[in-house]
């Protein structure tokens, strides 16, 4: 199932071999950049019994940036790092999992129009399940990551329950990428560096004279480095001419009365459809190279010039491969306030909250990563769950994760449909 390369560690020992009675093991995911590397540290200094494990996902260098090796130099610092903390460092290979599990579902997505995130799917499938399997196997009582987010655990009716909580660092926090994560997964994890903001992390790093200490946080697709996703697209997602049609804001469908409503469903159902597009509807203004490339409120990449404002994707039609904009970021094609969630999509980390049919909950939510949160509230229907803004959101995309939260904890998350 996986391959493991490294030092100082034998899997074949027992449990019982490789840790002492009282110590707690950990194995912390070494990914090669700073907040990891302090992860690992301040574990050590807390007295665990420490492993580092570097994943490599990807085996394919053809896309990625050409004077650059993205795995192996983050995999080189990560053995430094363990190094110089004088714990034991392995490297996993989980290209197989990661093919199958994110790979080819984000290519699925994409050929539907969809735009997943491929970085919440990566926790949730790969360093919190597969993972944390083979960290289990070598005998972990914990996974830990460099992720800027906490954790806390509450009793209630005499059960244990884990939180999600927002790192403290507002501008870093990556609660929002573990949206996905289940109580079992939560149980299991570790976030060293949740009380923590990024310059404290340097700092600690920097004290410690660990490699990492200055290197730039990874841009690149989850665990792969360094890659240009239209690259990586069209691996698989041939090129394929298409127009791109600009539609003026005026358009009657953005004007239209609202019908008058016999339930609250009703009118959530019609506030969270999304417009449908003609090539009658506006005027062809250049062309692209496949509508499956871009995704709802591009801006960058469309090359086409002599508008008042810049053009934005408003919506994408991958059946005729055609691409809409509109001008502005305040283009009403933009602009929904309504957004909903399948049954078969929707997922609860506070199992103990979910909303059963009819019930409503007040919270605060983003559908993306870097969103201020917004107020929000989420109507249980039937076949699924509408999260109603109080204010319109820019660019609500189908695949991308709605997350939501009371004060500080994440509570749930789901796909948007």
């Amino acid at each position: 199932m996986f391959r493991l390369q490294g030092k100082n560690v034998s899997i074949k020992k027992s449990k019982k071999e490789i840790r002492s009675i009282n110590m707690k093991r950990v194995i912390v995911g070494l990914s090669g950049g700073v907040d990891s590397s302090v992860a690992a540290y301040l574990l050590k200094e807390q007295g665990y019994d420490v492993i580092g494990l570097f994943m490599k996902n990807w085996h394919d260098d053809s896309v990625t940036i050409s004077d650059e090796c993205p795995w192996l130099e983050d995999s080189n610092d990560a053995m430094l790092v363990a190094d110089k903390l004088g714990i034991p460092f392995q490297t996993v290979d989980l290209s197989v999992q990661y093919k199958e599990r994110i790979v080819d579902y984000m290519f699925n997505e994409y050929e539907k129009g969809r735009t997943p995130n491929p970085d919440v799917l990566c926790n949730r499938e790969i360093k919190f399940d597969v993972f944390m399997d083979i960290a289990m196997d070598l005998g972990a009582d914990y996974v830990a990551t460099g992720h800027y987010c906490r954790k806390s655990t509450i009793e209630k009716d005499g059960k244990e329950i884990h939180q999600l909580l927002a790192g403290r660092d507002n501008n870093k926090d990556q609660s929002y990428f573990l949206c996905q994560l289940s109580q079992d997964q939560l149980a299991k994890a570790l976030f060293p560096i949740g009380e923590l903001t990024k310059p404290e992390v340097r700092e600690i790093a920097k004290a410690q004279d660990l490699i990492t200490a200055e290197k730039k946080d990874s841009q690149g697709l989850c665990f792969i480095g360094k890659v240009r996703l239209p690259d990586f697209l069209q691996q698989q997602l041939k090129p394929k001419e298409g127009v791109i049609v600009e539609v003026e804001d005026s358009l009657e469908v953005y004007n239209q009365e609202q019908p008058e409503f016999t339930s609250k469903e009703s009118e959530l159902a019609y506030l969270a459809k999304k417009p449908e597009y003609a090539l009658s509807d506006g005027k062809v203004v250049g062309k692209h190279q496949g509508a499956h490339y871009f995704t709802k409120g591009q801006r960058k990449g469309l090359a086409v010039g002599g508008t008042k404002e810049p053009l934005f994707v408003i919506e994408t039609d991958v059946e005729e491969n055609v691409i809409y904009t509109g001008q502005g970021k305040n283009h009403p094609g933009l602009l929904r306030n309504v957004l909903f969630v399948s049954n078969d999509e929707l997922h609860w980390i506070r199992e103990d909250l979910a909303l059963n049919e009819g019930e409503t909950m007040d919270v605060m939510a983003r559908i993306r990563y870097r969103q201020p949160l917004e107020k929000a509230t989420l109507h249980k229907v039937a076949s699924g769950l509408y999260v109603e803004f109080e204010n319109k959101q820019s660019a609500i995309t189908e695949g991308q994760f709605v997350a939501w939260y009371n004060n500080d904890e994440l509570l749930g998350s789901g796909v948007i449909s």
